[in-house]
C-alpha cells in the first residue's frame, strides 16, 4: 500500500502463521520433556545396573556365610518339626516390628515434637523457673526437636523390641544381638572393603543439588562445631539404635528360623525407612542392606556394619556443608 502500512494478512494465512509458531513450540516443548523423561529414566535405571553390577561381588563375599546359615536353619528347623514343635520366632518378631515401625512414624517424628512438646518446652521456658532458663527455643528449637527424634528411635529400636523378645524368650542372650565383640578385629577387611565401595558412589552422589539441598537433617550444623558435633552424636545414637534393631534384632531372631533369607527379608523394611530420602539413597539401601546383613551374620557383630553407617553418614553431611560452603568457623555461635 503507498500509505506504507501493511496489508491485512488473509484469514488463511494468519492461521497458518499461528499454527507453524505454535508447532514450532510444540516441538521445543516436546523436546524439552522428552529430554526430562530420558534423564529421568536413566535415573531410575541407574540403581538396576548398580545391582548388576554388584551382585556377584556380593555372592563372592558372602556365598560361603548364605550357605552356612542355610544349612544351619534346615538343621533347626528339622528337629522342630521333628520334635511336634512350632518355631514362635518369625511370629513373634514381625509383629513387633509392625509395632515398632507404626509407633515411629506417629509418635517419633518431629512432627509429633513440634505438636505435642514444642509447646510445653515454649512454656516451660516463659515460666524462667528451673530448666526454664536453659531451654532457648528459639536457638534450639529444632535441635530439640532432632533430639526427640534420636531418642525415638533409640527407645524404639533398642529398648522395647529387646525388653519384649527378652519376655517371651527368657533364655535368649541379649548380648547374642549383635553385641559381642569378639573376632571384630579378624574381620575388619571387611569393613575396609565396604567403605571402598560405598565411599567413592558417596562423592559421586554429592554432587547432585537434592544432595547438598538434604544434608545435614539438621539445618543449623554449620552455624558452630557445637551445633555440628551435638547433631552428629544424634546421628550417631540413632545409627546405633538402627544397626540394633535391623542387623542385631532382625537377624539374630530370625537366623535359625529362616537361614540367609532373613538377609534379604530384613532387606524390605530397611529400604522401606528410607522413602522420603534422595532416590538413589534409598535404592542404594537394599545393597547396604544385604551388605551389612551378611556382615553382621558372618562377624556375629553389629559394630562393622555401625562403623560403616557412621563413617558414611559424617562424610555426607562434611560433604553438603563443604559444597556449599557452610563448614562451622566457630566453636560456639
Amino acid at each position: 500500500m503507498g500509505d506504507g502500512r501493511r496489508a491485512p494478512l488473509p484469514p488463511s494465512s494468519f492461521f497458518l502463521s499461528a499454527s507453524g509458531t505454535t508447532f514450532r513450540g510444540l516441538l521445543a516443548a516436546g523436546g524439552a520433556v522428552s529430554s526430562s523423561l530420558s534423564e529421568t529414566a536413566l535415573r531410575a535405571l541407574l540403581p538396576v545396573a548398580a545391582y548388576i553390577v554388584l551382585a556377584p561381588l556380593l555372592w563372592l563375599v558372602f556365598r560361603s556365610t548364605w550357605r552356612e546359615l542355610d544349612v544351619d536353619a534346615h538343621e533347626h528347623q528339622r528337629k522342630t518339626l521333628a520334635a511336634g514343635g512350632y518355631d514362635l520366632r518369625p511370629l513373634v518378631l514381625f509383629l513387633i516390628t509392625a509395632l515398632v515401625l507404626t509407633l515411629q512414624e506417629y509418635y517419633g517424628g518431629r512432627d509429633f515434637f513440634d505438636q505435642h512438646l514444642r509447646p510445653w518446652l515454649g512454656a516451660l521456658e516463659k515460666s524462667g523457673e528451673g530448666l526454664g532458663t536453659w531451654i532457648h527455643m528459639r536457638k534450639y528449637g529444632d535441635l530439640y526437636s532432632y533430639g526427640w527424634w534420636s531418642f525415638a528411635r533409640v527407645f524404639g529400636y533398642v529398648v522395647l523390641p529387646m525388653t519384649v523378645w527378652k519376655i517371651v524368650f527368657r533364655k535368649d542372650s541379649l548380648l547374642d544381638m549383635g553385641l559381642r565383640g569378639r573376632g571384630f578385629l579378624s574381620h575388619a577387611w571387611i569393613y575396609l572393603l565396604c567403605l571402598a565401595v560405598v565411599v567413592p558412589a558417596v562423592f559421586i552422589v554429592a554432587r547432585s543439588p537434592d544432595f547438598g539441598n538434604y544434608y545435614p537433617f539438621y539445618k543449623q550444623s554449620s552455624r558452630s562445631w557445637f551445633d555440628l558435633i551435638l547433631w552428629e552424636c544424634m546421628y550417631f545414637a540413632q545409627f546405633f539404635g538402627l544397626e540394633m534393631f535391623f542387623r542385631g534384632f532382625w537377624l539374630s531372631g530370625l537366623r535359625r528360623s529362616l537361614g540367609s533369607s532373613a538377609i534379604f527379608a530384613m532387606c524390605v523394611p530397611y529400604c522401606m525407612i528410607h522413602y522420603g530420602k534422595p532416590f538413589l539413597e534409598a535404592a542404594g539401601a537394599t545393597i547396604a542392606g544385604i551388605a551389612l546383613g551378611s556382615l553382621a551374620m558372618r562377624t556375629r557383630s553389629i559394630y562393622s556394619g555401625f562403623l560403616v553407617h557412621v563413617t558414611v553418614a559424617l562424610l555426607m553431611d562434611l560433604l553438603a556443608l563443604s559444597h556449599r560452603g557452610a563448614l562451622p568457623t566457630v566453636f560456639w555461635g
